[in-house]
């Protein structure tokens, strides 16, 4: 490559970079330079303690296998594991889910945050990751997982559990939305928001959990992707068992089409006129940017109405006609 063809390729990286990680990220300041590290798996000393109790490994444990092992115990036994190992059964997917949401309580110790919440996964490790249920889960027809972007944890949550709330609202009793921040997402301003590697570690948390979902007999959900997490979906797609895949305010699915993503799962996308995230420039260059934007007619994938949402975050606002749509979605009520 030519020195000026280089040179204009790198600036038009950097810009790239400082774009996609000004909007992505979504945040209201220049906070945060700092690389995240995933926290991924179950935490090793409560993986030691639940080995040494002569349990099987559960880092080589599927979903299936999983809950077929905790299943096949007493029910003592089954209680006696929720008392001497919480965060092992409470984030062990594919463990029944009432198992999980007594063993989550017990790791919560009455957090105010969450008291009276149906707790489905909670890692207290570096800024936390939390999945939490609206309605019941066991029963329910329809289930919804909703996949937070940039800056949501177990301790700055309540804006991704109002969406949960919002969908579980519009789209009724029937269904069962589970809000999952089991990833560890970029903060503030910085090269995380603008590549793929917390991206690449998300998705294959998400897959497990999914996979643990459909082990306790849950029906394949539709997953909403919200801005950086309609990456983490993008890259998820090819193994995720989902029905439908909903982005929205996405900065790209790391494909340049729904073929791509080589999913059997209806691909929808919304994305409202004033939603910073136009802003972010639509390529990869140098692992800078998340590729094509899947609300182009050349994506592919199914439009989803948005004109009254507002912003980069209003997309589960009552009213609007998006949240409609995802509802319409979430008990297949579309085709």
């Amino acid at each position: 490559m030519r020195g000026d063809q280089w040179r204009r390729r790198f600036r038009k990286a950097v810009v790239t970079g400082v774009l996609v990680a000004g909007v992505v990220a979504g945040t209201t300041g220049w906070a945060s330079a700092g690389s995240q590290r995933a926290v991924v798996g179950l935490p090793e000393r409560a993986r030691a303690d639940w080995m040494a109790d002569g349990l099987p490994d559960p880092a080589a444990l599927t979903s299936e296998r999983a809950g077929a092992y905790v299943r096949g115990l007493s029910d003592a036994r089954r209680q006696e594991l929720v008392r001497r190992h919480p965060l092992v059964v409470g984030n062990l997917d594919g463990v029944p889910v009432a198992l999980r949401y007594a063993a989550n309580a017990r790791s919560l110790h009455g957090d105010p945050r969450f008291r009276g919440r149906q707790v489905l996964a909670y890692d207290p490790r570096g800024r936390g990751q939390v999945a939490v249920v609206e309605g019941d889960l066991e029963r329910a027809a329809h289930v919804a997982v909703v996949v937070p972007g940039s800056d949501v944890d177990a301790g700055n949550s309540a804006s991704l559990l109002a969406k949960a709330e919002a969908l579980r609202a519009a789209a009724g009793p029937g269904t069962a939305v589970v809000a999952w921040a089991g990833y560890t997402t970029p903060v503030g301003v910085g090269v995380d928001a603008a590549t793929g590697g917390l991206a690449e570690a998300g998705a294959a948390q998400l897959i497990r959990f999914v996979d643990g979902l459909v082990a306790t007999g849950a029906p394949e959900p539709a997953v909403f992707c919200h801005s950086y997490g309609s990456v983490v979906c993008g890259l998820a797609a090819h193994r995720l068992k989902a029905r439908d895949l909903v982005v929205h305010g996405s900065p790209g699915m790391r494909a340049a089409n729904v073929g791509e993503l080589r999913t059997s799962a209806r691909v929808w996308a919304a994305k409202d006129p004033d939603d910073w995230i136009s802003k972010v420039p639509n390529v990869r260059l140098l692992g800078l940017g998340h590729g094509a934007d899947p609300t182009a007619a050349a994506f592919g994938a199914r439009p989803v109405p948005a004109a009254d949402a507002r912003g980069h975050d209003g997309y589960f606002a009552p009213g609007t006609q998006s949240l409609r749509a995802f509802a319409a979605i979430a008990r297949e009520d579309v085709r």
